[in-house]
């Protein structure tokens, strides 16, 4: 497959398939990379899709720097990404994957995009952070006191990034968009996902007896025949 490496305003990135004039933004998960959409993106080269794969903050490339994954930094390259796609191409998809559907749900609620494909979404990250905090006896009062608190699960609640989360809540999401969630997914409840489902008139496909991270055969299968299904489909 034809791959050409890319930095765009200093984002690490990587432009995949022959040319055309439509393309998926692929935006990765936690603890991965802009080289993971080579498989989507064979498969959305059947479909005449360019994708365009990038690095979020302390991720790929940019694990060694100083540019956090905070929400505020990642938000603010997924619009770089998004303007300079919009400059060279004209129809615009999107692939995005946990952490990086919530990005997207702040970053391009606005954007020209004409259909979504969400991964193990993120889609409410103040209802996560909350529960995170119950999970570890944190309330609101302890948070703001100490600014950061780590967690055995390796994760770090921190309220600036709390009350950012809080203060740009996902009021608009016009976008045609199908979701693939697993059904044992213990960062976004069945209810967070219903509700945004309903509230946005999304598509949703559960699959039985996965967990947030696809990582078996048939997890990885089942993705991949949903991913055909609907990048055929569009």
């Amino acid at each position: 497959m034809m791959k050409q490496n890319l930095v765009i305003k200093g984002i690490p990135a990587i432009l995949w398939g022959e040319a055309s004039n439509r393309i998926y933004i692929y935006v990765h998960g936690k603890m991965s990379s802009k080289e993971a959409a080579q498989e989507f993106a064979e498969i959305a080269a059947k479909s005449n899709f360019q994708v365009l794969s990038f690095d979020l903050p302390e991720h790929g490339e940019r694990k060694d720097t100083d540019y956090t994954c905070e929400v505020w930094n990642g938000v603010h390259d997924l619009r770089i990404i998004g303007e300079y796609v919009q400059q060279h191409w004209e129809y615009i998809n999107l692939y995005a994957v946990s952490l990086g559907a919530y990005f997207s749900l702040l970053a391009y609620q606005n954007s020209p995009i004409h259909h979504c494909l969400f991964q193990s979404p993120i889609l409410d990250m103040e209802r996560l952070i909350q529960d995170m905090m119950t999970w570890f006896d944190v309330n609101e009062e302890i948070l703001e006191k100490h600014g950061k608190i780590s967690t055995p699960m390796g994760e770090t609640l921190d309220w600036d990034y709390y009350c950012y989360v809080k203060s740009h809540p996902v009021h608009t999401w016009n976008i045609p968009t199908e979701i693939l969630y697993g059904s044992e997914d213990d960062l976004t409840r069945r209810d967070v996902i219903d509700h945004f489902v309903s509230r946005f008139n999304a598509n949703l496909t559960v699959l039985q007896g996965s967990e947030h991270y696809f990582h078996t055969k048939l997890q990885l299968d089942a993705l991949k025949k949903w991913l055909s299904q609907y990048i055929c489909s569009n």
